[in-house]
């Protein structure tokens, strides 16, 4: 029997941050939403670059600056952002981050 669901208890747990560097995993993906997990070590900056679909960022763990267009913003845990397509947008870690990305990728 197939599940008709996905479960995760513990999104903070899925990936553990590492000294240096950025670790990603796909956690799910369909037609509608691609869930991506991150670990960023201290220090770690993720360059400015866009998406063309709308995204969601979700912080688990940590601190980090993010550029969101012209503006900078401070992310800790519980930090939510929508991100329409083609937003310019960069982050760089001031601890270790876990960081939940969702890509909206449907057309619902």
């Amino acid at each position: 029997m197939s599940q008709a669901f996905t479960h995760i208890v513990d999104l903070a747990k899925e990936v553990e941050p590492p000294a240096d560097g950025i670790l990603t995993r796909t956690l799910f993906n369909n037609d509608d939403v691609k869930a991506v997990i991150f670990g960023f070590g201290q220090g770690e900056e993720l360059s400015e670059h866009t998406a063309s679909m709308p995204a969601i960022l979700h912080f688990l763990q940590g601190e980090a600056t993010l550029t969101l267009s012209e503006e900078t913003v401070e992310a800790q845990p519980g930090t939510w952002i929508h991100m329409p397509p083609n937003l310019k947008h960069s982050v760089k870690t001031k601890s270790p981050v876990v960081m939940l990305l969702l890509l909206l990728t449907g057309k619902a």
